[in-house]
């Protein structure tokens, strides 16, 4: 949360803890709980998705620390996961729940900042509904799909920053190891 060298300078910090987690094969819960009490040592607080996918079981494991949910599109459309939302970072103390589900080849994991949905004047339903519209449209290629998103959702002179990446699961190798996000 915030903006500036000292907010960049803690969000640096936690992108090498969380690399350095991501290289132990925690489960998600377990590496949002690492990094919650890193982030209480850094005097700040952050919101935070952390997805693992599988591509043996063609599963992708989430945990969430109060950031807004992923949208995961399928063939029946896109859905916005309901998952256990958690506390953000740096409250330290609290559990976090991770959740599996089907991620299989041509789905497509869409995570996001609040930057791109959140304005002072739009109910945050109505901006999660237009971001599952532009989303419903399908047969637009990764990047299309993140230019649209940021030209629809992305209002002029909101100085919030954004964040966007959407994943797509693809067939490989039976023996291929998890991917982390």
């Amino acid at each position: 949360m915030g903006s500036g060298v000292t907010a960049a300078a803690a969000m640096g910090q936690l992108r090498t803890a969380a690399r350095t987690l991501a290289d132990l094969d925690l489960a998600p819960a377990q590496v949002l709980h690492h990094l919650d009490r890193i982030t209480d040592g850094l005097g700040t607080i952050a919101t935070c998705v952390y997805a693992v996918f599988d591509p043996r079981t063609a599963e992708c494991h989430i945990s969430v620390a109060g950031h807004l949910p992923p949208v995961l599109l399928h063939p029946g459309g896109p859905e916005l996961l309901d998952l256990p939302t958690g506390a953000p970072l740096g409250v330290c103390g609290t559990s976090f729940d991770t959740t599996s589900i089907a991620f299989r080849p041509g789905n497509q994991l869409v995570l996001y900042t609040d930057g791109l949905v959140e304005t002072r004047d739009q109910p945050i339903d109505a901006r999660l509904d237009t971001l599952l519209e532009v989303l419903g449209h399908a047969g637009r290629s990764l990047n299309a799909t993140c230019e649209l998103l940021l030209r629809t959702l992305r209002g002029e002179g909101n100085p919030d920053d954004v964040a966007l990446l959407i994943a797509r699961a693809s067939h490989s190798p039976a023996d291929e190891a998890p991917t982390r996000a």
